[in-house]
This record gives structure tokens, sequence and C-alpha cells, in this order.
């Protein structure tokens, strides 16, 4: 009895080391989201240009897009800016989702490094952002035409993962919808 109780830690420790080694494969940017291939949360919000008045998820709605979700507290939104300036450029639709944040500041920012978004939706208290799944910014949601989200990515969004995680799908979904 005594010598069985010896083998109980090194039984211990190699279920663990599996369960361990299983996980190792698990990309931590490619966090699970039970929305995609879901319609876009309901909202009712602000935009952060308050001369646009309210919008709400049917602004989202009729043409494929992506929705930024940033904030002038985050270092990676700094980063990935000037992609989503090239994507306004080349005509990718830009959603911004202004998270936790305050409104002047988020405008100042905008002036300073440009404005790649269409609109910004002003979510000062996060209720959007709760409503996504989101764990912070950035994140980026791609959706199509009618509103459903089609993927989503957390952290910054460069020219590798456009290329690798949203442009072939983007592109499909653009030509679906004509």
């Amino acid at each position: 009895m005594i010598r069985l109780a010896l083998f109980v830690p090194f039984a211990l420790f190699i279920g663990l080391s599996t369960i361990l080694l299983l996980g190792l494969d698990k990309n931590p940017t490619e966090l699970p989201s039970a929305l995609v291939g879901k319609k876009f949360p309901s909202f009712t919000l602000i935009a952060l240009n308050e001369e646009r008045g309210m919008l709400s998820e049917e602004d989202l709605a009729g043409e494929v897009a992506l929705v930024n979700v940033w904030a002038t507290w985050c270092y990676a939104c700094r980063i990935e800016h000037a992609m989503l300036n090239q994507l306004n450029e080349q005509g990718v639709k830009v959603i911004g989702l202004n998270y936790k944040d305050e409104r002047e500041s988020a405008k100042n920012w905008l002036d300073l490094r440009g404005d790649p978004y269409a609109f910004s939706i002003f979510d000062v208290r996060g209720s959007l952002g709760l409503d996504l799944g989101v764990y912070g910014a950035p994140e980026t949601y791609l959706i199509d035409a009618k509103g459903v989200i089609r993927h989503r990515r957390v952290g910054v969004v460069d020219e590798r993962v456009w290329s690798n995680e949203f442009q072939d799908l983007y592109a499909q979904l653009k030509e679906e919808s004509q």
C-alpha cells in the first residue's frame, strides 16, 4: 500500500504534463467567439463624432466591413493604426468601436494619426464590447453585408495578419454581396 502511494505524485505529474502538452499547440490570438456566424449584437450608442448622432447595428449592415475595437490607452492600437489607414485607402470599409475611452482624447488621437473609420461608435461604458466578448483592444471583427460576424481577431492586424486571415475571406464576402 505504501509503495502504491509513492506512485501517486508521479501519476499526477504525467497527467498534468499530458494536459499541458495538448494545450501547447493552441494559438492565444485565436480565442474562440460564440458570435462568429451570428448577427452583430444589437446596440444603440452615440457616434464618437456627436454630429452623426445615434448608431445601431443597422448602420453596420449593407456592406462588408471590419469593425475595429480601439482606444487611446491601447499601445497596440498605435501599432495597428497605420495598417487601418492603409486598408481604408484601399477601399476597405473600417468601422471603429472606441472602447472605454474619453471622447476628446479619442477625437484628438484620430486628428493626429488619421481617421481610417467610416464612423466610430463611442462605447464609453464598454456595453457593446461586453456583448461582443471583447478581451481588450485591439480586436477586429469581419462582418458581411447582412451584419453577420464572419471572423474575429484578437490583437494587432498587420500586413501578415491581413493577408493570412482576412484578405481572402473579405474578397469572397465582397463578391457574394454584389
